[in-house]
């Protein structure tokens, strides 16, 4: 198991250990261990070898021997026994958005539910919203929490299968009878969710490169063994698919299982016109196979730029590509800083130093904490009289550190009638403010869309955060007229946020064209709470490369000096 699994481990039995109503002390302490492993900089495996497991906060010899064993074996008999204590429909109950270990021990043990369809039932019988604590409104949300789960069964998130799916396929690009080998589908298109991992390998020996593939220590289950196509489930959950084919095809292949399924069509539409035809195997004239050394001749062949993966949604890249007008595309390599991390001053996991060295790690020359205003009390939202603290040690840091600067900044509650927290007299003493909406998520699209829009137009407002609020696989963003806030961003000069923390990823990139053609600005931003977090912004480059944009069109591709410049516009 890497960090990410332990972590998410620890999680499950710190949620199964508050069902069964353990003592609060040690159900905390695998809360805080999770959280531990998860912000972890360095790698797990270099922390057991060196034996610093136990210097880490909250990690005592115990529970530092167990984690070496999910590292080293993916199980703890101890843990085994844990999970084998309540039945296994109770832990797919706390796979449903919203329904926490509480709400989970209580169903169990005052109805004796022990299985999402039992739970279903009951809710459509109205028999859970008599429970304490429940009410219909909370009977009406664990509805749609089970039918969020079903819609995205089978679903990863685009950081969950990449892991996996970067392990599996280096060791297959390695293997001594491959001649080149790519990671195709959704994640090469950079897809926000994925539903499995696509892998095409150039080989004159298929079958000794399949059957190095399904005994891959990653492999959990062998779902089909071929020698074109083999496919598995990894123990990382996704399903991963390799496809064998000469390295003449390869270049075809590559193309049609990148997709998207939409694209491929109207790609062999446009070859039939121009009398050729086009499938996984070549492109033809007639009976002759057209020979194109990769990718990009294919495009030229039929007449069109290249297209990169991201843009392959047909969504009009195919007419661009023709007329030779696509843009080039940001690049991770354009990204020059961040403006909305978080610090142990609100919910994060590392200090303000912390985070801007890890920032200036990462070649960054200018970084912005945004932490929390005091409305977001679960989030040790900042006072006042704590706001002036943090500005005096950010004012020393400035002076201390060479080659980052930290800039001011504060991600504000938008309220519920679309003032901002914290009231004009504080906010303009920052070098920028971020608005998002963390509550009342159950307002109109007409109310909610007005209240953002106020938001907006506050003067002191320079970024609008995660604009739909919604979590990828969890929870849909709130009703919101989505043309209705780019145009007023357009109007009153505010960026829209690219918000990279992989479970949300939002604004949706399919939004990004029309902020583009309103001359919004935009600004990729990984929300980070970890020093680790602050890679993300990875994430929000793919975003924003499939929704067209430039390196022109994101302000964090500027310098400091041209940043601090238009944030006081």
């Amino acid at each position: 198991m890497d960090k990410h699994a332990i972590a998410a481990f620890l999680e499950r039995i710190g949620e199964v250990l508050e069902i069964r109503g353990e003592n609060p002390f040690k159900i905390r302490a695998y809360y805080n261990a999770a959280r531990t492993i998860g912000g972890l900089t360095q790698e797990i495996g270099d922390l057991i070898k060196k034996k610093q497991l136990i210097e880490l906060p909250g990690i005592g010899k115990n529970l530092a021997a167990h984690i070496e064993e999910l590292h080293k074996t993916g199980k703890v008999k101890e843990y085994v026994k844990i999970l084998k204590s309540v039945p296994e429909g109770i832990l797919e109950m706390l796979d449903i958005p919203g329904l926490g270990p509480k709400k989970v021990k209580a169903v169990w043990e005052k109805l004796d539910l022990t299985s999402i369809g039992d739970l279903e039932l009951a809710c459509q019988h109205g028999n859970v919203a008599t429970l304490e604590g429940f009410g219909q409104k909370t009977q009406e949300k664990i509805l749609e929490g089970i039918a969020q789960l079903k819609k995205h069964a089978g679903q990863f998130l685009y950081a969950e299968a990449e892991r996996p799916a970067e392990a599996v396929f280096q060791k297959i690009a390695k293997h001594k009878n491959v001649q080149r080998t790519a990671l195709a589908g959704s994640l090469r298109r950079r897809k926000e969710t994925v539903k499995d991992i696509d892998i095409v390998a150039a080989t004159d020996a298929p079958k000794k490169v399949m059957d190095f593939f399904v005994k891959l220590p990653e492999v959990e289950k062998i779902l089909q063994h071929g020698e074109t196509k083999s496919a598995v489930v990894l123990k990382a959950g996704p399903q991963a698919d390799l496809r064998c084919v000469s390295d003449k095809e390869f270049p075809y292949a590559l193309h049609h299982f990148t997709g998207s399924k939409e694209h491929n069509v109207a790609m062999r539409s446009l070859a039939l016109k121009k009398g050729m035809k086009m499938n996984e195997y070549g492109l033809f004239k007639g009976k002759n196979l057209i020979s194109c050394k990769d990718e990009a001749e294919i495009f030229g062949r039929l007449g069109l730029n290249y297209i990169e993966p991201e843009l392959r949604e047909n969504m009009g890249e195919i007419e661009t590509a023709a007329k030779g007008k696509l843009p080039k595309l940001v690049e991770e390599k354009d990204i020059r800083g961040v403006v909305h991390c978080h610090s142990t001053w609100s919910d994060g996991t590392a200090s303000i130093e912390q985070m801007a060295l890890g920032a200036k790690a990462l070649g960054f020359e200018f970084f912005g904490i945004a932490d929390h205003s005091a409305a977001a009390k679960y989030a040790g939202g900042l006072t006042p009289e704590r706001i002036k603290k943090q500005f005096k040690e950010i004012d020393d840091l400035n002076k201390k550190l060479k080659g980052i600067y930290i800039f001011k900044g504060m991600e504000a509650d938008v309220l519920s009638d679309g003032t901002m927290d914290m009231g004009e007299k504080v906010l303009a003493g920052f070098d920028y403010v971020v608005a998002s909406v963390h509550s009342k998520f159950n307002m109109t699209e007409k109310e909610m869309t007005a209240r953002v829009i106020k938001a907006v137009q506050n003067k002191y407002v320079r970024i609008l955060g995660h604009m739909t609020g919604r979590l990828l696989l969890q929870r849909e963003g709130y009703p919101l007229n989505v043309k209705e806030v780019i145009d007023a961003c357009a109007d009153y000069g505010t960026a829209i946020e690219i918000n990279s923390n992989p479970m949300r990823l939002d604004i949706d990139w399919r939004n990004i064209p029309y902020a583009r053609q309103k001359g919004v600005m935009m600004v990729i931003n990984p929300d980070a709470h970890s020093v680790e977090g602050i890679s993300h912004f990875r994430y929000g480059v793919g975003i924003a490369r499939k929704g067209w944009l430039t390196a022109k069109e994101v302000l964090n591709t500027r310098s400091m000096a041209e940043v601090q410049k238009w944030l006081k516009r």
